[in-house]
């Protein structure tokens, strides 16, 4: 596992979202971006339509880093229920999630 003093904050943000929920469950990015902009909103108020969009800042930050934690081998990206391999990340679109690494994966890749 990586050391968390040196991985990005949102990076943190996406594996202990990861280690809060079941471990069959996979997360969207969406949903961490939410939680991330909460975050930041109970730090800074803002006007109630404003906060409503807030999540929509961190999405691409929570893309990059959770790609970049797939490649590293710290979580699993998927897509339609199936594990995408690090090498192929560039080209995933559309509905896409992320889970903690599973063990019984490991002897099927």
């Amino acid at each position: 596992m990586s050391d968390p003093e040196k991985l990005d904050p949102v990076a943190q943000a996406i594996l202990n979202h990861l280690a809060d929920v079941p471990a069959n469950k996979p997360v969207s990015p969406e949903q961490i971006a939410r939680d991330i902009a909460k975050a930041q909103l109970q730090v800074k108020p803002m006007e109630k339509e404003r906060a409503a969009k807030a999540w929509r800042r961190y999405f691409q930050a929570v893309k990059d880093q959770a790609f970049h934690l797939a490649r590293i081998g710290e979580i699993d990206i998927t897509r339609k229920g199936k594990k995408v391999a690090p090498e192929d990340l560039k080209s995933v679109s559309g509905i896409w999630r992320m889970r903690l690494p599973r063990g019984d994966e490991a002897a099927q890749d």
